[in-house]
């Protein structure tokens, strides 16, 4: 085995367990709920899940998806979260090494993973995913490479101030296309403050050119893949998946597509 295939595979290991975690989180946080206790247990009948019955992955299929107690289903969501989270972790490694942007990416992506999961299921991003992302975020810009401490600044404020900006727009339209909507008007009435706090954490993790580039690519996969759901269900948009499906791919590919549109479309 390779060392490159080696580290990745540890780093697979690793992710599965935050995978786990990564699911309490997901769950939890929305409710205002503790991740420390209670313990994980079973919804219908409360029996707490031993040690051996909250192995990542493994469990779930040797339990067959069943609670060993009164049998009730475990959601499929728990080892899917748990393996792509997993995934994650050997990509990015697989990618980078063992290093200092290795792990940035790493929490980066399942930072975005996790709000994607409470976002879709609650409609709601919690604190501890945008704000304290946000200062990890800040806190990681002063290792070596990726952005630097001074862009992860500048993103973080002009990622706030842009979600805010648009959001404040938003509820002017509200204001005028919904009139009796008026004694609900304020910045959730167009977009949620999550979305804001969270774009600060997208900003200190890849500075102002990658805040940029998640708004427009998020922003242009919510109307084409949920706007037309949206018109017809009048359900509203979990921006916070697009946001996050914007990040995760100006992480990883923003550079190129950067290069791509200066350099083709614009021709500079």
């Amino acid at each position: 085995m390779t060392p490159q295939l080696l580290y990745a595979a540890l780093a697979g290991l690793y992710g599965l367990a935050i995978g786990s975690f990564l699911n309490v989180c997901s769950l939890r946080w929305p409710e205002n709920e503790s991740v420390v206790r209670p313990r994980s247990r079973c919804p219908e009948c409360a029996r707490p899940i031993g040690a051996l019955e909250n192995i990542p992955v493994l469990s779930w299929i040797l339990l067959r998806g069943k609670c060993r107690g009164c049998g009730l289903a475990i959601s499929i969501q728990y080892p899917l979260v748990e393996l792509a989270t997993g995934l994650l972790w050997a990509a990015v490694v697989w990618v980078h090494g063992p290093s200092w942007e290795a792990l940035r990416g790493g929490l980066f992506l399942t930072i975005l993973f996790g709000i994607a999961l409470s976002d879709a299921r609650f409609y709601i991003i919690p604190n501890e995913f945008s704000l304290g992302g946000a200062v990890l975020g800040l806190v990681l810009s002063l290792a070596p490479g990726g952005v630097t401490w001074q862009q992860a600044a500048i993103g973080a404020a002009v990622g706030y101030a842009a979600l805010w900006a648009i959001g404040v727009l938003g509820t002017w339209m509200v204001r005028k296309t919904n009139p009796e909507r008026l004694e609900e008007a304020g910045v959730d009435s167009a977009l949620g403050g999550g979305d804001v706090k969270m774009m600060a954490m997208v900003g200190a993790f890849l500075g102002p050119w990658g805040v940029a580039l998640t708004v427009f690519l998020g922003s242009v996969s919510a109307l084409v893949i949920f706007g037309a759901i949206s018109a017809i269900t009048k359900k509203l948009i979990p921006l916070g998946i697009f946001l996050a499906i914007g990040a995760a791919i100006a992480y990883a590919w923003g550079d190129a597509l950067r290069g791509w549109y200066f350099g083709s479309v614009l021709g500079l």
